[in-house]
């Protein structure tokens, strides 16, 4: 029935989207299987993207040529800059979206890729011969041949819903579970696991009284994810709104806790330790008074609300009664109530850095399969497993982001060579790149590794080199322009900050704090002449390279230095009992991890710096 693919990728989540673009923009023929091609791009949990740590990985992804940026942006209803307050390097941009908008844009993309066939069934089963995949099998029984597979199952293997005392199979909800891949995978050798997530309750936004709430806007001047001009921000944005729990709201859950499924047992699974639910939050931290609610619109055209920060799989009678117990939710009518999903997960120590699996050949795990949680966290696995497959089948070498490259190196990094016990979640504190790392430079770090892959295309390119050319040229100007005294003092008192006492290079101005290209503008009209010519985007950018020189070097200079590991590389069947001085638990590590440099082998939770010494001088000789 079916010719070969290149790659069939298994799911059509955040993960599963990605990775079929890439590929098939790359050149590859790609089937796009998913049980319900009505779901294609869902966002299943809260109406968002980006977030701290989480916004810079959407510009990772938009910066190497994925979509997740380019979709967000064109169903934006409200955009934020988190953590303007800190450095820049905690700078997180974070866009709420209509969620029918989110999944039509992202159905549109994929369908606008010739390379993309579509299929719906659920696939219960991979074909493999001789230890490498060549196809998956579906429930119908239908075979679909291909050189490689990825898997992006998110909350569908075995998944099963629990609401109270109920409980019932389904991957989300009114969705049926995923069965078979789970019971092959365990028979041909991998370790599989159990994991849980919830989604708070939705609701009528007729029924609120906002009056009683804080309203959040929006930023004054919103700003977009991509950084392609023909991306826009909004014309006009939705506001969010924050309301808390209180004693009443608390008194009233805690009446259900004898019918939670979390505290009766009847959840084996480990949930999120950074997304807790509402009766958690009130269980371990007895001592809060109340706990925020955010408020989020589902879109434009729709009353719906989500509620987040009341994740909940309490019985639904008691859900809804702490729920009006909330300022402003008092008449609240309930859409759908919450609920805990457990699903099945692959410890991804057993993955390759390329997210291909270590037992089998050409397949490989994208997202919630390999135990993270989180869209943005599913979508840059999904790229980089899309893109690895394509590299695979065209017997080239895989792209391997280092951890001073990009949050996706991070968070890779952290999975195969670390492993997780509960859903992980992207955090700036995860990076000790930080200031490499930031919102603003994904494209200055990534988009020439995007081009030379094919999926950073021409016009993308073009930006990025007249950018990159700009942002040299001010720095230049500012390196040659110098201002005295008299010009620019009164301006420096005006604005609270010491005045200068000889001619001075108008970046060193820059260099001080509380002082910006608005106030080095407010100095002069001949200045503010001069840099008026420039994008704002430019002078944010060279304003924080000036700012932060001095730490850039050095993160870099550290970065430089560690990196150099990553050149010794080890072959795949390195007998590693052969090295004697090799603590015992450097070697069980090192055998089930299988590092491919001595880099990757230093971040393995278990090897210390003298294994990886000893391990140098035995390679050395």
């Amino acid at each position: 029935m079916f010719k070969e693919y290149d790659i069939v990728v298994v799911g059509a989540g955040h993960a599963g989207c990605e990775a079929a673009a890439a590929a098939a923009n790359m050149g590859s023929k790609v089937m796009l299987v998913t049980m319900n091609m009505n779901t294609i791009g869902q966002m299943s949990c809260n109406p968002a993207m980006g977030g701290v740590a989480k916004g810079q990985i959407v510009r990772e992804i938009d910066a190497l040529g994925g979509l997740s940026g380019i979709v967000s942006d064109k169903s934006m209803i409200q955009f934020r800059m988190l953590n303007r307050s800190k450095g820049p390097a905690m700078w997180s941009p974070r866009t709420q979206n209509d969620r029918m908008r989110f999944a039509e844009e992202w159905r549109l993309a994929l369908e606008a890729i010739p390379n993309i066939d579509f299929w719906q069934e659920m696939v219960s089963g991979i074909v493999v011969k001789d230890k490498r995949v060549v196809g998956v099998r579906t429930a119908l029984g239908i075979e679909i041949p291909c050189k490689a597979v990825v898997l992006t199952n998110g909350t569908f293997l075995n998944g099963l819903i629990h609401i109270g005392e109920k409980n019932f199979g389904g991957g989300r909800s009114a969705e049926k579970a995923s069965t078979g891949i789970t019971e092959q995978l365990r028979s041909l050798g991998f370790e599989s696991g159990r994991m849980k997530t919830g989604t708070p309750p939705r609701v009528d936004g007729r029924s609120l009284d906002y009056s009683k709430m804080e309203e959040q806007p929006g930023d004054d001047i919103p700003g977009k994810f991509s950084y392609l001009r023909e991306s826009k921000a909004p014309a006009k944005q939705m506001s969010c709104w924050i309301t808390y729990t209180n004693e009443s709201v608390h008194d009233k859950l805690k009446e259900g806790f004898d019918k939670s499924p979390m505290f009766q047992g009847r959840i084996q699974g480990l949930g999120p330790r950074y997304c807790p639910s509402i009766e958690d939050k009130i269980n371990r931290f007895a001592d809060r008074e109340r706990h925020q609610i955010f408020v989020e619109p589902e879109g434009w055209n729709t009353v719906e609300i989500y509620v987040n920060g009341f994740s909940t799989s309490l019985p639904e009678n008691v859900q809804y009664e702490a729920l009006t117990k909330i300022p402003g939710f008092e008449n609240a009518r309930m859409f759908r109530p919450g609920y805990a999903i457990e699903y099945d997960w692959f410890p991804p120590t057993q993955l390759k850095m390329s997210l291909e699996t270590q037992l089998i050949d050409n397949l490989y795990f994208a997202g919630q399969i390999n135990g993270t949680t989180g869209y943005e966290e599913a979508a840059c696995q999904g790229l980089m497993a899309g893109i690895n497959a394509h590299l695979k089948i065209k017997e080239q070498e895989p792209l391997i982001l280092q951890r001073s490259e990009a949050y996706i190196g991070v968070l890779i990094d952290d999975l195969v060579n670390k492993g997780t016990q509960e859903p992980y979640r992207m955090f700036t504190s995860r990076a000790e790149y930080r200031i490499l790392l930031r919102q603003d430079n994904a494209d200055m770090r990534l988009t020439e590794k995007g081009r030379a892959l094919g999926l950073a295309k021409e016009g993308r390119y073009q930006q990025f080199l007249e950018k990159k050319e700009a942002v040299q040229k001010l720095t230049q100007e500012l390196n040659n322009i110098k201002v005295n005294p008299d010009e620019v003092n009164e301006g420096l008192e005006r604005v609270g900050n010491t005045t200068i006492k000889e001619r001075t290079l108008l970046s060193n101005l820059l260099r001080r704090p509380h002082i910006g290209f608005n106030e080095i503008k407010s100095l002069n009209t001949d200045l503010a002449v001069t840099f008026n010519k420039f994008d704002e985007e430019i002078l944010e950018q060279v304003e924080i390279n000036l700012k932060y020189e001095s730490y850039v070097d050095r993160e870099q200079k550290l970065a430089d230095k560690i990196g150099g590991l990553e050149n010794y590389k080890i072959k795949v069947d390195f007998d590693y009992d052969r090295v004697k001085a090799l603590s015992s638990e450097a070697k069980e590590k090192l055998k089930k991890v299988r590092p491919e440099t001595i880099g990757q082998a230093s971040r393995i939770s278990g090897v210390s710096p003298a294994d990886i010494s000893v391990l140098t001088v035995y390679m050395g000789k």
